[in-house]
């Protein structure tokens, strides 16, 4: 399986500003995920591409037993921070898709929030199949901006991160835009929910640059103040008074494996 290189590290400079600027998932996504689950406390989660610990706090303030994983150290000294401040306990594991072995689990859920694009998603599926419960699930979540007014300062981080990220050489996760949906389909986790919450909230120009900086292709030194500046002047071209507004889904993709008429998967 092919993953983030912890010799290449793209998040290293990411971790702080993903932790502050970053959209968390709102606890009634969580809850939801939990009910059609039937999660009961103590139920063992994997937080894949755990990040600085969005979902793996999240499912400990719910009860759960969460593994938290990442490449990155210091994505994981973040989680840890996270975890502390929440008061729950969180079990810290260096790794990630291509690090995963069928001792692992078994797992009543594995989460991934923003994370499946870096993996082999296929061969990942596959190891997921081996240590997951028989009545567990995958659940993939991201989060999508609508094509509305509220957004169009979306649409300019877009492309100004596409400009540098073109400039700079730096390629996305293989197949970044897919749709989850053909992995999983092709997958023993056939069967798919998808759970969705709106939210929207009001931001300034520094909270949309830390949510550039929280990007793995952010250059560093001058050529990270020259990004900043490109998308300082077309934010200030969209909005002089520096207000905007966002409009944002949390979605969780839930994938079980299909259950046949007499009761076996």
């Amino acid at each position: 399986m092919e993953t983030q290189s912890l010799a290449r590290r793209p998040f290293k400079h990411a971790a702080a500003f993903y932790e502050r600027f970053r959209l968390a998932y709102p606890p009634r996504l969580i809850a939801r995920v939990a009910g059609l689950l039937a999660l009961a406390p103590g139920d063992a989660v994997l937080d894949l591409g755990c990040g600085t610990g969005f979902l793996a706090v999240a499912f400990a303030q719910a009860g759960m037993d969460v593994t938290a994983a990442d490449p990155e150290p210091l994505m994981l000294d973040a989680a840890a921070m996270a975890a502390r401040e929440a008061g729950v306990a969180l079990r810290l594991w260096q790794g990630g898709s291509a690090e995963l072995t069928p001792v692992l689990g078994p797992y009543r859920l594995i989460t991934m929030g923003r994370a499946f694009h870096w993996m082999d998603r296929a061969a990942t599926l596959e190891m997921l199949d081996r240590i997951v419960a028989p009545d567990g699930a995958v659940a993939l979540f991201h989060d999508r901006h609508p094509d509305v007014e509220e957004n169009r300062w979306f649409k300019v981080l877009g492309e100004v991160s596409e400009t540098w990220r073109r400039r700079t050489g730096v390629a996305r996760g293989e197949g970044a835009h897919r749709r989850y949906e053909p992995y999983l389909l092709a997958s023993a986790f056939r069967e798919i929910d998808s759970l969705g919450v709106t939210v929207r909230r009001d931001l300034t120009v520094d909270e949309i640059i830390g949510r550039a900086f929280s990007q793995s292709f952010v250059p560093d030194g001058e050529a990270k103040g020259a990004f900043e500046q490109d998308l300082r002047a077309g934010l200030q071209a969209l909005s002089p008074n520096g207000t905007f507004v966002e409009i944002a889904e949390l979605v969780a993709v839930v994938a079980r494996r299909s259950v046949r008429r007499d009761g076996r998967s």
